[in-house]
């Protein structure tokens, strides 16, 4: 389920060529999803951060921001960025080690075109949006994939 979009943030996608906003907007559409399936999210904010489209948990603070773009150093991919002061990305690396690709820290790089991992980006997208939920409840959570 994906809510409506603010302006701005159609205005930076519809900036991208229509491949690259097509994947982007697939990310954006999951994440919207995996939102409302998930128990202690609530309503996502959706908004610009560095001028690229960023998903917060503002009402709840369940989770860490999920943000967009499009790397000019891997034109072949979109990135999922994450905060890179979280734990988050390295706990991903350790239960996605094949399925997903990564640069540094901060992202999640997923091909423009062709087959991507949708079932463990849906997972890593869960657990940033209860990041803070978790860091409160027991410190590192291991999660079962």
């Amino acid at each position: 389920m994906s809510a409506a979009m603010s302006g701005d943030v159609a205005g930076v996608l519809e900036g991208f060529p229509g491949p690259v906003r097509t994947r982007l907007m697939q990310v954006r559409a999951m994440i919207f999803s995996v939102a409302a399936e998930t128990p202690g999210v609530g309503a996502l904010t959706e908004t610009l951060k560095w001028g690229e489209p960023a998903y917060l948990t503002a009402a709840t603070k369940s989770g860490s921001t999920i943000r967009l773009g499009w790397p000019k150093d891997r034109p072949d991919c979109v990135a999922v960025y994450f905060i890179c002061t979280t734990n988050l990305v390295a706990t991903f690396r350790d239960i996605f080690a094949t399925e997903l690709e990564y640069a540094g820290e901060r992202a999640v790089l997923l091909p423009i075109k062709g087959v991507w991992a949708e079932g463990a980006l849906r997972h890593c997208i869960g657990m940033a949006l209860t990041y803070h939920k978790a860091k409160a409840g027991a410190g590192r959570t291991v999660v079962q994939a």
